[in-house]
C-alpha cells in the first residue's frame, strides 16, 4: 500500500489491509439492495492499523445513484435502521459541512437543507400543526472558511455551546479510492470528522471529545483523488505525473450534479426518518 492511498471509507481502509486485523471487528450482512458492512475499531492498534480513530463505521453499498433515484423505501429504511442506534434520546443538532458553489463539496448543505428543523415549533404552536411529537432539532449548514473566515470547527462549537444538543450529526462529502464507490455508498460512524480531509484541506477534528457530545457523521464519497486512483489501477507511483505544479487532482463523476441531488435527498429523508420514527415516510416528505 503506498502513502499516497486516500480514502475517507474504513472500508476499503480495511480492504487494503486483507484478512484478519487485531483490534478491528467486522461483519457483513444484506437488506434489499442495500449491502451492509459494520467495521468495530475497537483499540489503538486496531487505529493504527486502519488509519481511522476507535469507533463504529458503517458502510451502506446501494444502487448507484446515478442510474437510481435512491428513493426505494426499503433502501430508505435500511439506512434509518442503521443511523437510529447511534442517536441518544433529546435534541439533536445538524450540521452540513461544504461548499455550495463546487458541486462535488455541496452534499453537506444540500443535504441538511431537506432535514426537518423542529426546535423552534413549541407548545401551542406544535399542537396546532400536529408537531407536537416531534424530537427538537436544530440545523446549520455554516459553510466554508474561504466564504466566512471562519473555521467551521469554531462555528460548530460555538452554536452547540448555546444549543446544547445531545448529540452533532455531521453529513459531507468524502473521498473513495475507486471510481466505482461515488455515489453508491454511504457512510455512517461516530468517530467524529475532520473537515475537509477529502480533498487534503484537513481542519479542526470535530469530535466527541472536542463537543463533549457524541459526534456521528454521515457522507457520500463524490470525489477520488487522482494519484490515488493511479496507483489504485496501476499498482505503482505515480504521483510527480499526475500532480503538475505540486498540485493534486480531483476527481469526479461527469453526472456529479445528479449525484448530490439524489444523494442529498437520500441522506436528509433517512435521517428524518430515524429522527422522527412516529412519523410516516410520506408525512415526512412533505413537511421538507
Amino acid at each position: 500500500m503506498y502513502v499516497s492511498i486516500r480514502t475517507d471509507l474504513a472500508l476499503e481502509g480495511r480492504e487494503l489491509l486483507g484478512g484478519d486485523v487485531s483490534g478491528v471487528e467486522s461483519e457483513q450482512s444484506v437488506c434489499g439492495d442495500a449491502k451492509i458492512t459494520r467495521i468495530n475499531v475497537i483499540d489503538e492498534q486496531g487505529s493504527r492499523a486502519l488509519g481511522k480513530p476507535i469507533g463504529r463505521y458503517i458502510t451502506v453499498e446501494v444502487p448507484p445513484l446515478t442510474v437510481n433515484s435512491g428513493m426505494d423505501e426499503q433502501l430508505v429504511n435500511a439506512l434509518s435502521d442503521e443511523i437510529s442506534p447511534f442517536l441518544p434520546e433529546g435534541e439533536i443538532m445538524v450540521v452540513g459541512l461544504g461548499n455550495t458553489h463546487i458541486t462535488p463539496d455541496a452534499l453537506g448543505p444540500r443535504a441538511a437543507a431537506r432535514v426537518l428543523a423542529t426546535r423552534h415549533i413549541t407548545g401551542e404552536v406544535a399542537q396546532t400543526v400536529g408537531l407536537g411529537n416531534l424530537r427538537p432539532v436544530s440545523v446549520i449548514a455554516p459553510g466554508v472558511l474561504g466564504q466566512t473566515g471562519i473555521e467551521t470547527g469554531e462555528i460548530v462549537f460555538g452554536v452547540a455551546d448555546r444549543v446544547k444538543p445531545s448529540a452533532v450529526i455531521i453529513i459531507d462529502a468524502l473521498a473513495s479510492r475507486r471510481l466505482n464507490r461515488l455515489g453508491c455508498t454511504v457512510q455512517i460512524s461516530d468517530s467524529g470528522i475532520s473537515p475537509g480531509s477529502g480533498i487534503g484541506n484537513k481542519r479542526r477534528q470535530i469530535s466527541r471529545e472536542q463537543l463533549g457530545v457524541p459526534v456521528i457523521s454521515m457522507g457520500v464519497p463524490t470525489v477520488v483523488d487522482a494519484v490515488t486512483l493511479a496507483e489504485d489501477l496501476t499498482g505503482s507511483e505515480c504521483g510527480g505525473d499526475l500532480s503538475p505544479s505540486g498540485q493534486r487532482m480531483i476527481v469526479t463523476p461527469q453526472e456529479v450534479d445528479m449525484l448530490i441531488e439524489r444523494a442529498s435527498h437520500l441522506i436528509a429523508h433517512s435521517l428524518n426518518c430515524a429522527l422522527h420514527p412516529q412519523v410516516d415516510s410520506d408525512v415526512l416528505l412533505g413537511l421538507v
